[in-house]
């Protein structure tokens, strides 16, 4: 491998555990806080300059452009720990015809995603919750997305790679780029050329096109460890397998989403009106923001878990998760101090409406009540797919928000109303956490007494 490969790769088997994960897991922080950092700006841009209901429109359409895109995401985290387990078992082909099938799957189902979105906009956004004064918002606004999602979905893919690969630095520019392009264009087209909506709309999917080009330009200037040759891009059932086995629980989640979405801003608009889906979706960015701390530490553990545990290190596998589990809790404390002391304060920065102002803060304040024991939960899953245990995996990613969350929201505002809906939050991060450690206690316990052979893919606990 030459020295322009190396350049910037940390050794995922023999460097110290705690220095792995800081040199993984700030990188991936800082990546993740550009895009919630820029979601936070355009959602800051748009109630302050183009009004409430755009809130609510842009709450509406972002989990549908996810959830096209994610397929891009479950591809990359499945390809991604196919590709670290390989790389750590010096396996370099199986990793080259790994990431020849990501690329041909990527373009097969972007293509269908994006045009089955063209021809279904209006049912899919009215499912969503955009109704009354919300419905031309949201249509405007994801007409400019649909556009640019195939490059979201392709940068989502590559970025888990390239962190497979020991290169977290060049995944954390490919996410700060696409925010600096947003925010620098939000201004320009909403307050400058006051194109509201639109301009919104167009600054993102520039946004996410940049990423797409950034990681296109790692891999064509052969800094990547992996070769893309003809002879990759072809099939192979067995990879193919394994990838949507891992990742489809990323594509399972992110359905769930959808799905939670749906119920979230239809409820709310039963029992709120426009204002209630406004209010989620300031909330939603908060809770996003205030997680970044964790999907660092979760982007930054995964391909420590994934190359230890195929070189058959399992004491570094269970040093990692330690100390990713102890770091991320201790974050969640503080999140929740901050958030209990200044929620109003927080939810005025988004909007200046007073409905918002008057109930926002104490909605703010019961949605965060269990968040230091997210770590937990979202961490345990994620274990799961680094070691390639899939069903462990979709259980632990299903608990929280379809087996709890969602049946919540639809039980509580019966008798609490919209504060129903805010209630449902922490009661499904702890029962969701509760779960997932029935999961990890075993598992740990194999960890310990199962040094010589590694555990199936196939297994379940």
């Amino acid at each position: 491998m030459s020295d322009k490969k190396n350049k910037g790769k940390i050794d995922l088997g023999t460097a110290p555990v705690s220095q792995l994960i800081v040199q993984q897991a700030v990188p991936a922080g800082i990546g993740i806080f550009s895009v919630i950092f820029y979601q936070i700006v355009d959602t800051i841009f748009v109630g302050n300059y183009i009004g409430t209901n755009a809130i609510a429109a842009i709450t509406v359409v972002l989990p549908i452009t996810f959830l096209i895109s994610s397929v891009g995401m479950a591809l990359g985290v499945g390809g991604a720990s196919i590709i670290s387990r390989a790389l750590g078992a010096n396996d370099s082909e199986r990793a080259y015809h790994t990431f020849g099938n990501l690329n041909s799957l990527i373009v097969l189902f972007c293509f269908l995603t994006v045009t089955l979105g063209y021809f279904f906009a209006n049912p899919v956004l009215k499912l969503f919750g955009a109704q009354g004064d919300v419905f031309p918002l949201a249509y405007t606004y994801f007409f400019c997305l649909l556009p640019a999602l195939p490059g979201l979905a392709w940068a989502m893919m590559t970025n888990n790679v390239i962190r497979s690969e020991g290169q977290p630095k060049v995944a954390m520019v490919a996410m700060i780029i696409p925010g600096i392009v947003n925010i620098v264009f939000d201004y320009i087209f909403i307050v400058k050329f006051g194109w509201g909506i639109w301009g919104a709309g167009v600054a993102t999917a520039m946004a996410y096109t940049s990423s797409a080009l950034h990681n296109l330009t790692f891999f064509l200037t052969g800094n990547s460890s992996l070769s893309l040759g003809k002879k990759y891009l072809k099939l192979k059932w067995e990879l193919v397998r394994e990838t949507f086995a891992i990742g489809g629980t990323t594509m399972v989640r992110q359905s769930i989403a959808a799905v939670l979405a749906i119920v979230v801003n239809n409820t709310l608009f039963v029992y709120a009106g426009e204002m209630g889906i406004a209010l989620f979706g300031i909330i939603n960015r908060v809770l996003m923001f205030s997680m970044v701390p964790v999907f660092g530490l979760v982007q930054g553990s995964l391909p420590i878990i994934g190359f230890n545990y195929g070189a058959k290190s399992y004491d570094r596998v269970k040093q990692t998760m330690m100390i990713s589990l102890k770091a991320g809790t201790g974050f969640g404390v503080i999140i929740l101090i901050i958030v209990l002391a200044f929620a109003d304060q927080i939810v005025g920065v988004f909007s200046k409406d007073p409905a918002i102002l008057e109930i926002g803060g104490n909605a703010l304040r019961i949605v965060f009540l269990a968040i230091p024991v997210v770590t937990t939960q979202v961490l345990g899953g994620a274990y799961f797919q680094g070691i390639g245990k899939a069903l462990p995996a979709l259980l632990l990613t299903l608990s929280r928000q379809a087996f709890f969350l969602i049946p919540l929201i639809l039980f509580l505002p019966n008798f609490l109303e919209a504060n129903g809906v805010w209630t449902a939050f922490p009661i499904s991060d702890t029962l969701s956490t509760i779960i997932t450690l029935s999961f990890l206690y075993p598992q740990w316990k194999l960890l310990k007494t199962n040094v010589e052979q590694p555990l199936e893919v196939s297994e379940t606990l």
